[in-house]
C-alpha cells in the first residue's frame, strides 16, 4: 500500500475553503460509477468541518500542478475503534498513496487509543467493480452491505393514525429532549454493524455542524411516559433528488412488535409527501439483526441502489 507520487505532484491537507475542489473530485468519481454525483457542496464543507475530523493529519488533498486529482480522508468517532475512510481519483498511483497514507495514520491512531488493532471500513457501490477488486487485493473482505431504499410520492400521502397508548414528540428544541434522544438511539443501536457510542457532547457537535439537520426534525415516541422510538429526518438529499432522508429510525428492544417503526415510517412519508418532496430515502443495513429491510418494503420502499462496506483490520 506504498507509493512515491512523481515530483510534478504536490499533497496537503485539505481545508474547508477546497470543498468546491473536493466537490468536482468526488462527483467526477460518483457519476463515472453510478451515473450521477450522490454529492453536494454542502456534503463536502460538512465533511471538512465535522467535529473531531484533524485535516492536518487525517486528510489528503493531491495535486497535478494546481489541479486536484486525488483526495482522501480517514475519521473516528467515540474510542475509535472503528474508522470511516474513502478516497476518490482516477489515477491508480494516487490512489495507492492515498490508501498507504490512511493505514499509516490508522496504525497512528491505534497506538494513541490504546488499541492492538483497528478496523477500517470503506463503502463501495456494489457497481464498482475494480474497486471491490483492488480493495481485495489490498487485504480487505467484504463487512455488510447497505441498500438504499426509496419510496416515491405521486401527491398527499395519508397521515397514519397513532397507535394506542402511544405519544408523539415533536422535535428537540432543548438540551433535556436531546439527551433523551441521544440515549433511545445509543441504546437501540448498540451492537451493530459499525456503530460507534458517541458522548451526547460528541454526538450534539455532529448535528449541529451538519448543514441539512435540524432538530425540529427529530421525532420521539413516549408509551406510559417512557421514550422508546426515535425518527431523525434530514435535508441530506433536497438539493439533488427533491427526497427526504431519513438518518435514524430506531425502537427500543421492548417495545418492538407494536407498529412504531410503521408508524414512523409512515408519518415521515406523509410530512415529505407535504413539504413537495418528491420521495423519501432512507439507508438499511440488509445484515441488520432485525427485520429492517422486510420492514421498508412492507411499507412500499424498494432499493434504489446497493452499496458494500469492505472492511480492513490494521495492527497498531
Amino acid at each position: 500500500m506504498t507509493a512515491v507520487l512523481p515530483d510534478t505532484y504536490t499533497v496537503r491537507p485539505p481545508a474547508k475553503e477546497d470543498a468546491e475542489a473536493v466537490l468536482a473530485l468526488v462527483s467526477a468519481y460518483n457519476t463515472a460509477v453510478v451515473g450521477f454525483a450522490d454529492y453536494t457542496l454542502d456534503d463536502a464543507v460538512d465533511a471538512l468541518t465535522e467535529p473531531g475530523f484533524e485535516p492536518e493529519t487525517d486528510g489528503w488533498l493531491v495535486f497535478a500542478g494546481d489541479t486536484p486529482i486525488g483526495y482522501g480522508w480517514v475519521f473516528g468517532k467515540g474510542d475509535h475503534h472503528l474508522l470511516d475512510i474513502d478516497l476518490f481519483t482516477a489515477d491508480p498511483a494516487v490512489e495507492t498513496y492515498l490508501l498507504g497514507q490512511i493505514v499509516r495514520r490508522a496504525r497512528e491512531l491505534a497506538v494513541e487509543y490504546g488499541h492492538s488493532s483497528v478496523q477500517l471500513d470503506a463503502v463501495v457501490y456494489r457497481a464498482d467493480e475494480p474497486r471491490r477488486r483492488r480493495l481485495t487485493d489490498d487485504g480487505f473482505r467484504p463487512g455488510t452491505t447497505f441498500h438504499r431504499m426509496r419510496i416515491d410520492h405521486d401527491g398527499p400521502v395519508e397521515t397514519p393514525v397513532v397507535p394506542a397508548g402511544v405519544t408523539v414528540r415533536r422535535g428537540a428544541p432543548d438540551e433535556a429532549s436531546r439527551r433523551v434522544a441521544h440515549a433511545v438511539m445509543t441504546k437501540s443501536f448498540e451492537g451493530q454493524f459499525g456503530f460507534t457510542p458517541r458522548t451526547f457532547e460528541e454526538w450534539h457537535a455532529a448535528h449541529e455542524n451538519h448543514s441539512a439537520f435540524d432538530w425540529s426534525q427529530v421525532t420521539l415516541l413516549e408509551v406510559d411516559g417512557q421514550p422508546v422510538a426515535l425518527l431523525e429526518s434530514n435535508d441530506q438529499f433536497v438539493e439533488d433528488e427533491n427526497c427526504g432522508h431519513i438518518g435514524r429510525l430506531c425502537v427500543l428492544a421492548e417495545a418492538r412488535g407494536r407498529g412504531l417503526a410503521k408508524f414512523l415510517l409512515r408519518d415521515q412519508f406523509a410530512l415529505d409527501a407535504a413539504a413537495g418532496r418528491t420521495g423519501t430515502i432512507l439507508h438499511v443495513d440488509t445484515n441488520n439483526p432485525t427485520p429492517a429491510l422486510d420492514l421498508y418494503l412492507a411499507v412500499g420502499m424498494r432499493a434504489a441502489l446497493v452499496i458494500d462496506v469492505w472492511r480492513l483490520e490494521v495492527v497498531a
